[in-house]
């Protein structure tokens, strides 16, 4: 009997079971849907009480009894939520032996409004806990992005302070401030309506902010003017030297934020709203400073000839979003099509990808009864440094993401995504073997 290869075995695995998620999410959401009647609130005597649904809660530990709307309108919100990934490598990569991972990610998240609480008018502070458990599958696959970002790429086994912020609201809403730590991307800047998401929209991380763009997570300040409701202009700066061994020392940044040199990488970002056929979409255009020393691209011929650095760094990104088709006329909701494109440049002589571009659609309620599920596909390539393929890698140059994705809201707590992924030339170079892979997210707020 011939004997079934293991990455076509795992294929079939998944290609069997992923599907039936699907069915099965509808069904359970279709045959277990309340009447309306029974989400309003019901009035006995002269309090005001609602049943706890577990298909209607927004969240699934409900509101404890009223004590979370009652904290809530103190001015404290207490959110806790957890993502899993079970991803696996088919074929290709580094390696597909014993690559099969669940990893995921505890969220703490803490708020607290000040002028609910009578302290700071327009004053807030927002804080999150992490909590990571296993590494994913990043390493077998070779890519340069996680295909799982964040959970899953986290790290193994730790527990963080992630991010904190002092956040000032003044003008009727048309100024914001923040102070704190902060990331960077996908929370502030290279935003985007249908892929910034790695919980429940594109997984992998190179579909959810520009690879030529610096990551950092680190002290900073961040500003944004929005003088009309169709444009903004924003800015931040950022501490480059954060580390997370700072962080455990409790020191949270402080130690190295304000001592020795100045490493603030800054942004700057503008925004308008568009509209077209009265659906409408946004373009943004931004650039960044990255203060740090690099390594320029350079063939020091085996050591005889001096390593070459250089201190500061400039790059550029654009992108868009616009729903393109929409189910019906209701302004407040967004059934339909949108589309979304990026790109960013960065200088080859010291950034191992150059150009970075990525296209792709988003359909809210593709499936009929199915309005809040969500099915997109997306394109990302990352090009390599024609410098680094030119002094040090001849084999340098360009990886190529696709990923498709079905995200069920199987209840208004709990969204399962599973998603296919293909990845040529993972991490760039030519004779990297191209990988295939494939994932499951479940997504639950608590």
């Amino acid at each position: 009997m011939t004997r079934i290869p293991r990455w076509l075995f795992k294929i079939r695995t998944f290609c069997l079971c992923v599907p039936l998620l699907i069915p099965v999410g509808a069904a359970l959401g279709q045959e277990k849907e309340v009447p309306e009647k029974v989400e309003e609130k019901v009035v006995v005597e002269e309090t005001t009480t609602e049943a706890y649904n577990i298909w209607t809660t927004k969240r699934l530990t409900g509101d404890w009894g009223g004590t979370r709307t009652a904290l809530e309108d103190a001015g404290f919100k207490f959110t806790l939520a957890m993502g899993t990934t079970t991803s696996v490598n088919f074929m290709g990569g580094q390696n597909t032996h014993n690559s099969f991972n669940n990893a995921g990610r505890g969220f703490y998240i803490f708020e607290f409004d000040l002028e609910k609480m009578g302290l700071i008018p327009g004053g807030s502070i927002w804080m999150r806990m992490l909590q990571d458990w296993n590494d994913g599958i990043g390493a077998d696959v070779g890519s340069r992005g996680a295909p799982y970002w964040a959970i899953g790429s986290g790290g193994d086994n730790s527990f963080s302070q992630d991010k904190w912020w002092y956040k000032q609201m003044l003008f009727d809403g048309k100024f914001e401030f923040r102070l704190g730590k902060m990331l960077n991307v996908v929370d502030l800047f290279d935003k985007n309506e249908y892929a910034d998401n790695y919980a429940t929209k594109f997984s992998n991380q190179h579909l959810n902010y520009n690879a030529t763009i610096p990551v950092v997570t680190g002290l900073g300040a961040y500003a944004k003017v929005m003088p009309t409701d169709w444009l903004y202009i924003q800015g931040g700066a950022f501490d480059t030297d954060f580390n997370q061994t700072s962080c455990s020392h409790g020191w949270n940044g402080f130690d190295v934020a304000f001592e020795d040199d100045a490493n603030f990488m800054g942004m700057v970002e503008a925004g308008v709203k568009t509209e077209f056929a009265g659906m409408t979409g946004n373009v943004r255009l931004g650039g960044w400073y990255d203060p740090r020393t690099k390594t320029v691209y350079h063939d020091t011929l085996g050591g005889l000839r001096a390593t070459k650095t250089q201190r500061g760094d400039i790059g550029f990104y654009m992108n868009f979003d616009q729903l393109v088709y929409k189910e019906n006329d209701d302004p407040k909701d967004k059934q339909g099509l949108g589309i979304f494109g990026r790109y960013g440049y960065a200088h080859g002589d010291v950034n191992a990808v150059s150009h970075a571009w990525s296209l792709g659609a988003s359909y809210l309620g593709l499936v009929p009864e199915r309005d809040k599920d969500v099915f997109a596909f997306g394109i990302a390539q990352n090009i390599m440094s024609k410098d680094m393929r030119r002094e040090t890698n001849s084999l340098a140059d360009r990886e190529t993401i696709y990923e498709l994705y079905y995200a069920i809201k199987l209840t208004p707590w709990c969204t399962i995504t599973p998603d296919l992924q293909v990845i040529t030339n993972p991490g760039g170079n030519k004779d990297a073997h191209d990988a295939f892979i494939g994932g499951v997210r479940i997504m639950i707020v608590f």
